[in-house]
Protein backbone atom coordinates (compact mmCIF):
# COMPACT_ATOMS: atom_id res chain seq x y z
CA UNK A 1 0.00 0.00 0.00
CA UNK A 2 2.98 2.40 0.78
CA UNK A 3 4.48 1.64 -2.82
CA UNK A 4 1.15 2.40 -4.26
CA UNK A 5 1.06 5.86 -2.10
CA UNK A 6 4.08 6.70 -3.49
CA UNK A 7 3.41 6.11 -7.01
CA UNK A 8 -0.25 8.21 -6.62
CA UNK A 9 1.92 11.41 -5.46
CA UNK A 10 4.68 10.98 -7.93
CA UNK A 11 2.51 10.38 -10.86
CA UNK A 12 0.15 14.21 -9.53
CA UNK A 13 3.35 15.73 -9.14
CA UNK A 14 3.93 15.29 -13.33
CA UNK A 15 0.22 16.38 -13.99
CA UNK A 16 -0.60 19.98 -13.11
CA UNK A 17 -3.24 20.23 -11.75
CA UNK A 18 -4.80 17.02 -14.00
CA UNK A 19 -6.28 19.79 -15.83
CA UNK A 20 -8.32 18.71 -18.90
CA UNK A 21 -7.03 19.71 -22.47
CA UNK A 22 -10.24 21.84 -23.31
CA UNK A 23 -9.68 24.47 -20.07
CA UNK A 24 -5.88 24.30 -19.59
CA UNK A 25 -5.17 27.80 -17.00
CA UNK A 26 -6.96 30.70 -15.88
CA UNK A 27 -5.76 32.76 -19.36
CA UNK A 28 -8.32 34.63 -21.41
CA UNK A 29 -8.52 31.75 -23.78
CA UNK A 30 -9.19 29.19 -20.75
CA UNK A 31 -11.60 31.22 -19.53
CA UNK A 32 -13.58 31.67 -22.68
CA UNK A 33 -13.59 28.31 -23.38
CA UNK A 34 -15.36 27.66 -20.14
CA UNK A 35 -17.98 30.09 -20.95
CA UNK A 36 -18.54 28.04 -24.49
CA UNK A 37 -19.38 24.95 -22.67
CA UNK A 38 -21.47 26.22 -20.39
CA UNK A 39 -23.40 27.63 -23.70
CA UNK A 40 -23.83 24.02 -25.18
CA UNK A 41 -25.15 22.69 -22.28
CA UNK A 42 -27.62 25.90 -22.17
CA UNK A 43 -28.31 24.88 -26.25
CA UNK A 44 -28.62 21.58 -26.12
CA UNK A 45 -31.04 21.66 -22.99
CA UNK A 46 -33.37 24.14 -24.88
CA UNK A 47 -32.99 22.39 -27.41
CA UNK A 48 -33.62 19.09 -25.77
CA UNK A 49 -36.76 21.08 -24.48
CA UNK A 50 -38.16 22.20 -27.70
CA UNK A 51 -38.43 18.68 -29.19
CA UNK A 52 -39.72 17.44 -25.97
CA UNK A 53 -42.52 20.00 -26.82
CA UNK A 54 -42.89 18.38 -30.51
CA UNK A 55 -43.10 14.78 -28.97
CA UNK A 56 -39.58 13.71 -30.91
CA UNK A 57 -38.30 13.27 -27.58
CA UNK A 58 -40.82 11.30 -25.36
CA UNK A 59 -40.71 9.97 -21.46
CA UNK A 60 -39.04 11.69 -18.32
CA UNK A 61 -36.81 14.35 -18.81
CA UNK A 62 -35.11 16.31 -16.22
CA UNK A 63 -33.06 19.68 -17.38
CA UNK A 64 -30.43 21.36 -15.56
CA UNK A 65 -30.89 24.62 -16.87
CA UNK A 66 -29.39 27.16 -14.58
CA UNK A 67 -26.42 24.83 -13.17
CA UNK A 68 -24.42 24.72 -15.93
CA UNK A 69 -21.30 26.56 -13.62
CA UNK A 70 -21.03 23.33 -11.75
CA UNK A 71 -20.90 20.76 -14.31
CA UNK A 72 -18.32 22.98 -16.26
CA UNK A 73 -16.44 23.87 -13.20
CA UNK A 74 -15.89 20.39 -11.88
CA UNK A 75 -15.21 18.74 -14.94
CA UNK A 76 -12.72 21.76 -16.40
CA UNK A 77 -9.72 20.27 -13.94
CA UNK A 78 -10.76 16.50 -15.14
CA UNK A 79 -8.98 14.18 -17.08
CA UNK A 80 -10.69 11.75 -19.27
CA UNK A 81 -9.36 8.73 -17.16
CA UNK A 82 -10.89 10.32 -14.43
CA UNK A 83 -14.16 8.38 -13.57
CA UNK A 84 -17.71 10.53 -13.33
CA UNK A 85 -21.35 9.16 -12.11
CA UNK A 86 -24.41 11.66 -12.30
CA UNK A 87 -27.68 11.26 -11.54
CA UNK A 88 -31.17 11.82 -13.23
CA UNK A 89 -30.29 15.29 -14.21
CA UNK A 90 -26.49 14.69 -15.78
CA UNK A 91 -27.27 15.85 -19.85
CA UNK A 92 -24.36 18.69 -18.39
CA UNK A 93 -21.99 16.71 -16.81
CA UNK A 94 -21.86 13.96 -19.45
CA UNK A 95 -21.15 16.97 -21.85
CA UNK A 96 -18.90 19.29 -19.35
CA UNK A 97 -16.91 15.18 -19.14
CA UNK A 98 -16.50 15.61 -23.01
CA UNK A 99 -19.63 13.45 -24.24
CA UNK A 100 -20.41 13.63 -28.37
CA UNK A 101 -23.71 15.75 -28.21
CA UNK A 102 -24.48 13.93 -31.29
CA UNK A 103 -24.84 10.91 -29.69
CA UNK A 104 -25.89 11.91 -26.88
CA UNK A 105 -29.02 13.73 -28.78
CA UNK A 106 -29.45 10.27 -30.73
CA UNK A 107 -29.60 8.82 -27.33
CA UNK A 108 -32.43 10.83 -25.62
CA UNK A 109 -34.36 10.37 -28.81
CA UNK A 110 -34.12 6.80 -28.46
CA UNK A 111 -32.45 6.02 -31.86
CA UNK A 112 -29.32 3.69 -32.53
CA UNK A 113 -27.03 6.49 -32.61
CA UNK A 114 -27.05 6.93 -29.29
CA UNK A 115 -25.15 6.09 -26.30
CA UNK A 116 -26.81 2.98 -25.65
CA UNK A 117 -28.36 2.11 -29.18
CA UNK A 118 -31.27 4.05 -27.63
CA UNK A 119 -32.41 2.21 -24.88
CA UNK A 120 -30.96 4.08 -22.24
CA UNK A 121 -32.67 7.81 -22.43
CA UNK A 122 -32.44 10.70 -20.76
CA UNK A 123 -31.95 9.35 -17.22
CA UNK A 124 -29.13 6.81 -18.08
CA UNK A 125 -25.95 8.20 -19.99
CA UNK A 126 -23.13 6.38 -20.50
CA UNK A 127 -20.12 8.20 -22.18
CA UNK A 128 -17.12 5.59 -21.53
CA UNK A 129 -14.66 6.83 -23.68
CA UNK A 130 -15.11 10.41 -21.90
CA UNK A 131 -14.92 9.40 -18.49
CA UNK A 132 -18.63 9.98 -17.91
CA UNK A 133 -19.33 6.28 -16.43
CA UNK A 134 -23.19 6.29 -15.82
CA UNK A 135 -26.17 8.46 -14.67
CA UNK A 136 -28.70 6.97 -12.70
CA UNK A 137 -32.70 7.56 -12.50
CA UNK A 138 -32.34 6.20 -8.40
CA UNK A 139 -31.64 9.38 -5.89
CA UNK A 140 -27.88 8.34 -4.94
CA UNK A 141 -27.98 5.60 -7.00
CA UNK A 142 -24.68 6.24 -8.27
CA UNK A 143 -22.32 7.46 -4.78
CA UNK A 144 -21.57 4.10 -3.98
CA UNK A 145 -20.41 3.58 -7.60
CA UNK A 146 -18.31 5.75 -7.27
CA UNK A 147 -16.94 4.61 -4.57
CA UNK A 148 -16.03 1.45 -6.10
CA UNK A 149 -14.42 3.91 -9.05
CA UNK A 150 -12.35 5.13 -6.66
CA UNK A 151 -10.92 1.95 -4.77
CA UNK A 152 -10.13 0.94 -8.07
CA UNK A 153 -7.94 3.99 -8.64
CA UNK A 154 -6.14 3.91 -5.38
CA UNK A 155 -5.28 0.63 -5.94
CA UNK A 156 -3.74 1.01 -9.24
CA UNK A 157 -1.76 3.87 -8.26
CA UNK A 158 -2.36 5.97 -11.16
CA UNK A 159 -3.16 9.08 -9.53
CA UNK A 160 -6.86 8.92 -10.98
CA UNK A 161 -10.38 10.14 -9.05
CA UNK A 162 -13.42 9.52 -8.97
CA UNK A 163 -16.11 12.17 -9.02
CA UNK A 164 -20.01 11.78 -8.43
CA UNK A 165 -22.57 14.28 -8.98
CA UNK A 166 -26.16 14.14 -6.69
CA UNK A 167 -28.38 16.48 -5.69
CA UNK A 168 -29.72 17.57 -1.58
CA UNK A 169 -32.53 14.75 -1.94
CA UNK A 170 -29.67 12.39 -1.63
CA UNK A 171 -28.51 13.42 1.30
CA UNK A 172 -31.32 11.95 3.43
CA UNK A 173 -30.80 8.56 1.78
CA UNK A 174 -29.05 5.59 3.39
CA UNK A 175 -26.37 4.49 0.56
CA UNK A 176 -25.48 8.56 0.84
CA UNK A 177 -24.50 8.32 4.72
CA UNK A 178 -22.64 4.60 4.14
CA UNK A 179 -20.69 5.95 1.27
CA UNK A 180 -19.02 8.87 3.24
CA UNK A 181 -18.20 6.54 5.73
CA UNK A 182 -16.50 4.37 3.93
CA UNK A 183 -14.63 6.71 1.71
CA UNK A 184 -13.68 8.44 5.14
CA UNK A 185 -12.53 5.20 6.36
CA UNK A 186 -10.32 4.03 3.43
CA UNK A 187 -8.86 7.21 2.41
CA UNK A 188 -10.42 6.91 -1.10
CA UNK A 189 -9.44 9.95 -3.91
CA UNK A 190 -13.57 10.29 -4.80
CA UNK A 191 -14.74 13.59 -4.64
CA UNK A 192 -18.68 14.16 -3.66
CA UNK A 193 -20.54 17.43 -5.49
CA UNK A 194 -23.75 17.88 -4.23
CA UNK A 195 -25.56 20.07 -6.26
CA UNK A 196 -28.06 22.07 -3.80
CA UNK A 197 -30.77 23.75 -5.59
CA UNK A 198 -33.28 23.70 -2.61
CA UNK A 199 -35.34 21.24 -3.92
CA UNK A 200 -35.70 17.12 -3.61
CA UNK A 201 -38.28 16.90 -6.24
CA UNK A 202 -41.04 19.02 -5.50
CA UNK A 203 -40.07 19.18 -1.51
CA UNK A 204 -37.98 22.74 -0.41
CA UNK A 205 -34.64 21.39 1.77
CA UNK A 206 -36.45 22.81 5.04
CA UNK A 207 -39.00 19.79 4.26
CA UNK A 208 -37.10 16.83 4.36
CA UNK A 209 -34.03 18.05 6.67
CA UNK A 210 -32.48 20.05 9.49
CA UNK A 211 -29.59 20.42 7.46
CA UNK A 212 -29.01 23.48 5.79
CA UNK A 213 -25.59 22.90 4.78
CA UNK A 214 -25.25 19.45 3.36
CA UNK A 215 -20.99 19.76 3.88
CA UNK A 216 -22.10 19.86 7.06
CA UNK A 217 -22.70 15.96 6.77
CA UNK A 218 -18.72 15.54 5.27
CA UNK A 219 -17.29 17.18 8.58
CA UNK A 220 -19.12 14.51 10.68
CA UNK A 221 -17.36 11.78 8.17
CA UNK A 222 -13.89 13.53 8.73
CA UNK A 223 -14.10 14.91 5.17
CA UNK A 224 -13.04 18.47 3.89
CA UNK A 225 -15.41 20.12 2.93
CA UNK A 226 -16.53 23.51 1.30
CA UNK A 227 -19.75 25.07 0.22
CA UNK A 228 -19.90 27.08 -2.71
CA UNK A 229 -21.59 29.70 -5.11
CA UNK A 230 -22.56 27.42 -7.54
CA UNK A 231 -23.44 29.70 -10.43
CA UNK A 232 -20.10 30.81 -10.11
CA UNK A 233 -17.91 29.27 -12.13
CA UNK A 234 -14.69 30.51 -10.99
CA UNK A 235 -15.46 29.76 -7.05
CA UNK A 236 -17.09 25.90 -8.22
CA UNK A 237 -13.81 25.96 -10.30
CA UNK A 238 -11.24 27.18 -7.22
CA UNK A 239 -12.77 24.73 -4.79
CA UNK A 240 -13.08 21.71 -7.14
CA UNK A 241 -8.78 22.54 -7.92
CA UNK A 242 -8.00 21.90 -4.17
CA UNK A 243 -10.32 19.13 -4.01
CA UNK A 244 -8.56 17.66 -7.20
CA UNK A 245 -5.18 17.97 -5.32
CA UNK A 246 -6.11 15.87 -2.55
CA UNK A 247 -7.19 13.28 -4.17
CA UNK A 248 -4.76 12.78 -6.58
CA UNK A 249 -2.12 13.39 -3.51
CA UNK A 250 -3.54 10.71 -1.24
CA UNK A 251 -5.55 12.79 1.02
CA UNK A 252 -8.54 10.93 0.83
CA UNK A 253 -12.40 12.31 -0.07
CA UNK A 254 -13.83 15.88 -0.59
CA UNK A 255 -17.21 17.32 -0.69
CA UNK A 256 -18.16 20.53 -2.72
CA UNK A 257 -21.75 21.85 -1.65
CA UNK A 258 -22.80 23.75 -4.35
CA UNK A 259 -25.54 26.37 -3.87
CA UNK A 260 -27.78 26.22 -7.37
CA UNK A 261 -30.53 26.71 -8.70
CA UNK A 262 -33.03 24.97 -11.52
CA UNK A 263 -34.53 27.39 -13.57
CA UNK A 264 -37.18 24.71 -14.94
CA UNK A 265 -39.34 22.37 -13.29
CA UNK A 266 -38.12 19.04 -11.40
CA UNK A 267 -38.98 17.56 -14.75
CA UNK A 268 -40.76 18.67 -18.32
CA UNK A 269 -44.40 19.23 -17.79
CA UNK A 270 -43.91 20.58 -14.02
CA UNK A 271 -46.34 22.95 -13.32
CA UNK A 272 -43.45 24.47 -10.52
CA UNK A 273 -46.96 25.90 -8.57
CA UNK A 274 -44.37 24.55 -5.48
CA UNK A 275 -42.27 27.48 -5.85
CA UNK A 276 -42.38 31.48 -5.25
CA UNK A 277 -41.94 33.75 -8.47
CA UNK A 278 -40.21 35.87 -6.40
CA UNK A 279 -37.95 32.83 -5.80
CA UNK A 280 -37.68 32.10 -9.83
CA UNK A 281 -36.99 35.80 -10.57
CA UNK A 282 -34.14 36.11 -8.22
CA UNK A 283 -32.61 33.59 -9.70
CA UNK A 284 -32.59 34.07 -12.86
CA UNK A 285 -30.44 37.79 -12.69
CA UNK A 286 -28.28 34.74 -10.90
CA UNK A 287 -28.55 33.12 -14.43
CA UNK A 288 -24.28 31.30 -14.22
CA UNK A 289 -23.83 32.31 -17.95
CA UNK A 290 -24.77 35.80 -17.91
CA UNK A 291 -22.72 35.98 -14.65
CA UNK A 292 -19.67 34.68 -16.09
CA UNK A 293 -20.35 36.86 -19.67
CA UNK A 294 -19.93 39.92 -17.17
CA UNK A 295 -16.84 38.91 -15.15
CA UNK A 296 -14.93 38.50 -18.26
CA UNK A 297 -16.07 41.52 -20.10
CA UNK A 298 -14.66 43.20 -17.15
CA UNK A 299 -11.39 41.53 -17.50
CA UNK A 300 -11.79 42.29 -21.10
CA UNK A 301 -10.80 39.01 -21.85
CA UNK A 302 -12.53 39.03 -25.20
CA UNK A 303 -14.81 40.94 -27.60
CA UNK A 304 -18.19 41.16 -27.97
CA UNK A 305 -18.06 39.24 -31.15
CA UNK A 306 -16.26 36.57 -29.13
CA UNK A 307 -19.09 36.87 -26.88
CA UNK A 308 -21.59 36.48 -29.64
CA UNK A 309 -19.62 33.80 -31.14
CA UNK A 310 -19.74 31.24 -28.36
CA UNK A 311 -23.66 31.08 -28.22
CA UNK A 312 -24.31 30.54 -32.03
CA UNK A 313 -21.60 28.20 -32.03
CA UNK A 314 -23.11 26.40 -29.64
CA UNK A 315 -26.62 26.87 -30.74
CA UNK A 316 -25.50 25.59 -34.59
CA UNK A 317 -23.45 22.60 -33.21
CA UNK A 318 -26.77 21.50 -31.17
CA UNK A 319 -28.91 22.13 -34.55
CA UNK A 320 -26.92 20.04 -36.25
CA UNK A 321 -26.95 16.78 -33.37
CA UNK A 322 -30.69 17.40 -33.48
CA UNK A 323 -30.52 16.47 -37.34
CA UNK A 324 -28.19 13.99 -36.62
CA UNK A 325 -30.45 12.42 -34.04
CA UNK A 326 -33.62 12.40 -35.50
CA UNK A 327 -32.36 11.03 -38.63
CA UNK A 328 -31.14 8.14 -37.42
CA UNK A 329 -32.83 5.02 -37.29
CA UNK A 330 -34.70 3.60 -34.43
CA UNK A 331 -33.46 0.49 -32.89
CA UNK A 332 -35.03 -3.45 -34.13
CA UNK A 333 -37.07 -5.24 -31.65
CA UNK A 334 -34.52 -8.10 -31.66
CA UNK A 335 -31.59 -5.21 -29.48
CA UNK A 336 -34.32 -5.93 -26.40
CA UNK A 337 -32.03 -8.62 -25.35
CA UNK A 338 -28.51 -6.76 -26.27
CA UNK A 339 -26.27 -4.68 -24.02
CA UNK A 340 -27.92 -6.26 -20.65
CA UNK A 341 -25.37 -7.89 -18.44
CA UNK A 342 -26.55 -9.75 -15.08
Amino acid sequence: MKAAKQGRSKHAAGRPGGRAPAARGDGNRGLVSLLRRMWVIRAFEEKVSALYAAREIVGLLHLGIGQEAVAVGVCSLLDTDDAVFGGHRSHGHAIAKGADVNRLMAELAGRVTGYCRGKGGSMHVVAAESGFVTASGVVGGTVPLALGAAFAAREKGAGRVAVVFFGDGAGQTGPFHESLNIASLWQLPVIFVCENNGYAEFTPLSAHTRVERLARHAKTYGIPSATVDGNDVLAVREAMGRAVRNARDGKGANFIECLTYRLRGHYEGDPGKYRELSQLAGWKKKDPIARFTRVLKRRRAASSEDFEKAESDARRRVEEAAAFALSSPWPEPEETGTQVTA
